[in-house]
């Protein structure tokens, strides 16, 4: 079956506990204002926001356990998400998290460094005739070998794609249509490192399109051989920044899919990740297309 993109990567369900006031320090109470159970993970966010926009998607990735299938395919599956690439094994709980969310901030309890790193891998591998049947792919890094041989399949079939999050010098960074990379990460993985020295690196990595963005600060972006560009985030009223990220790669791959400029390109998806943190839970209530464009200036797609 055609379908526009193939997303492979992480999907889970989330129980997000929105609280009353500032995350509370050790030792201390704050009540809990809010409660979503919902599906989540950077490929099914970007999923999401996909369909919203009109686009055909189908998923791949983690397996879905005892305690995550029937909710996870009933959500996407009534957005019209194609699922089938997901494997159900009765014996497992399936991939879940917790997240206390305030005004400014998001923290996430889970057991991912369990899940990614321990013996038992509880994902499948990408499908190549999924690949074939895209015009975009869109890649997370977090599942190994399986990551990389969806990189392969692009490779060998000319598909493009987008990632997130990895080091400059990984296979994927370096074969990828866009790499978007979050503060998170570099602050993670790359702590102390020169923005603009770490940025270079990426650049000479690969000759895709770079992105690295700053939650409220200025993005950078540019491709190898050209100057460091910057952006200025849209600024909207913040009702939370959970999810800002898949929503801003979802936004990177939909302009993928349309041929866009890069500028035009970290312009929309900036846009989509604004809406997200102004539309929170945006799970439940992704951007419009017609908001994206307008917060964007944007002509509608041709």
């Amino acid at each position: 079956m055609k379908h526009d993109v193939y997303l492979f990567g992480m999907t889970c369900l989330s129980t997000i506990h929105v609280l009353d006031g500032p995350y509370p320090p050790p030792d201390s109470y704050r009540e809990i204002k809010e409660t979503y159970v919902i599906p989540s993970g950077e490929t099914g966010n970007a999923a999401l926001l996909l369909a919203r926009f009109g686009l055909s998607a189908a998923i791949g990735g983690p397996e879905l356990g005892s305690r995550t299938r029937i909710t996870i395919l009933d959500f996407y599956g009534r957005r019209g998400i194609d699922c089938r690439g997901l494997r159900f094994d009765p014996s497992f709980a399936g991939v879940e998290d917790l997240v206390l969310v305030d005004r400014e901030t998001r923290t996430i309890f889970g057991r991912f460094g369990g899940y990614l790193f321990g013996p038992e891998r509880r994902w499948s591998a990408p499908n190549r005739k999924s690949v074939a049947a895209a015009a975009v792919v869109s890649i997370d890094p977090f599942f190994r070998e399986e990551s990389r041989l969806a990189a392969e399949y692009c490779l060998a079939l000319k598909k493009p794609y987008v990632t997130i999050d990895l080091p400059p010098e990984d296979f994927i960074h370096r074969h990828a249509a866009v790499t978007v990379v979050s503060r998170e990460f570099r602050e993670r993985e790359c702590a102390g490192a020169d923005a603009r020295l770490l940025f270079r690196q990426y650049l000479d990595m690969s000759n895709g399109l770079v992105i690295f963005t700053d939650g409220g600060r200025d993005i950078l972006f540019g491709r190898t051989g050209g100057e460091a560009r910057t952006f200025a985030p849209f600024r909207v009223n913040v009702k939370g920044s959970l999810a800002a990220g898949d929503f801003f790669r979802g936004g990177a791959v939909y302009a993928l899919f349309r041929g866009w400029p890069d500028e035009r390109i970290v312009a929309f998806s900036a846009a989509v990740g604004a809406l997200a943190c102004a539309n929170f839970p945006a799970a439940l209530n992704p951007p419009s297309l017609e908001a994206v464009l307008d917060l964007a200036g944007a002509s509608p797609p041709a």
